[in-house]
């Protein structure tokens, strides 16, 4: 049975035996959470402990964003928690996490948190970084794990463990998806069937980037392996790929990818649903290193993730995926 713990002296009085993996969230539990649960289940073991933690955090959200009607489903929570295997859920209150009100000391995100999502939400991540620094020390956990759904945000944690010595394993867990490709979230259920359907652009417009690139990919590999003569270009004509016979020599030789075209295959999604009913309303497009979310350029190898965030109606919503440059041959 999962128990409720409401504070931090309750959750240090359980015993512990094993390994302690936490996952953090802000409530309304989705299939996405209870990946994350099953996920901490299967490394904390029979013999560790799962903690999920429910805490709408209010130094994460700005001016004009939606903290007052951020979903509040405890008891639900509570339930499937606990059918994904989380032996404890806690639950505190803003006065338990913050009891002499709001924090005078933060941790700054610095650079990488002022772009991308630190640009469109000024102070959003110094105030995620904050009430994560401080559950991390209430539930002294040996691994935390996060969504990837929330690249930058997970980015950050890791560079703060990273930086600032924190004990404990950083676990990532892949972005858990609708049958139609949109990206789980708790805001979804703000959206109207109508939004919904402009929303799939998001998760549409990713797929298309990565489309693109492996089909770049795909040809420079086939490229290489036919001599630069008559004959790779006959086997590329074969293949259906008469125009890029043409230029194979140029295509084989080229930089690792192109990663204007990935943008322009994904922008082309983005701009074709501005013109829905009801329109989807672009905050950004940006293909970025992981290591600072700085756009990459076009001779960049290596792990980057492209990432989208955009408005339906009144919902702000995020995703990503990614996509590995030069790969081996």
């Amino acid at each position: 049975m999962t128990t409720l713990l409401r504070t931090a002296d309750e959750l240090h009085a359980r015993v512990r035996r094993g390994r302690r993996a936490v996952v953090m969230t802000m409530g309304a539990l989705h299939e996405g959470h209870a990946t994350l649960i099953r996920t901490a289940r299967g490394i904390a073991g029979p013999d560790g402990e799962v903690v999920v933690t429910v805490f709408v955090n209010p130094l994460q959200f700005g001016q004009g964003e939606d903290l007052d009607r951020y979903p509040r489903t405890l008891e639900a929570d509570l339930e499937i928690a606990g059918q994904a295997g989380a032996d404890a859920v806690f639950a505190p209150a803003v006065e338990e996490v913050y009891p002499g009100g709001e924090p005078q000391v933060r941790i700054t995100a610095g650079p990488m948190g002022e772009r991308l999502e630190g640009a469109s939400r000024p102070g959003h991540f110094d105030g995620m970084l904050t009430v994560v620094a401080k559950l991390l020390h209430l539930t002294r956990p040996d691994v935390a794990l996060y969504g990837q759904k929330d690249a930058q945000q997970l980015a950050l944690i890791r560079r703060m463990v990273r930086d600032l010595n924190f004990g404990v394993e950083i676990v990532g867990v892949p972005t858990v998806r609708e049958d139609d490709g949109l990206a789980l979230s708790s805001r979804n259920r703000y959206l109207s069937p109508q939004e919904r359907r402009t929303a799939l652009a998001l998760s549409q417009a990713l797929f298309a980037g990565l489309d693109r690139h492996v089909a770049q990919e795909a040809l420079r590999a086939r490229a290489r392996e036919v001599p630069a003569t008559r004959a790779r270009a006959e086997a590329l004509s074969a293949l259906g790929e008469s125009r890029a016979a043409a230029d194979a020599h140029a295509v084989a030789e080229a930089t690792p990818g192109n990663p204007a075209a990935v943008r322009a295959a994904a922008r082309l999604v983005l701009d074709d649903a501005a013109r829905f009913d009801p329109p989807l309303e672009l905050d950004y497009l940006a293909l970025v290193d992981p290591s600072d979310f700085t756009e990459i350029g076009d001779d960049f190898t290596g792990e980057a993730v492209l990432a989208v965030a955009a408005r339906v109606g009144a919902t702000r919503l995020i995703d990503n995926i990614s996509l590995t440059f030069g790969a081996a041959s």
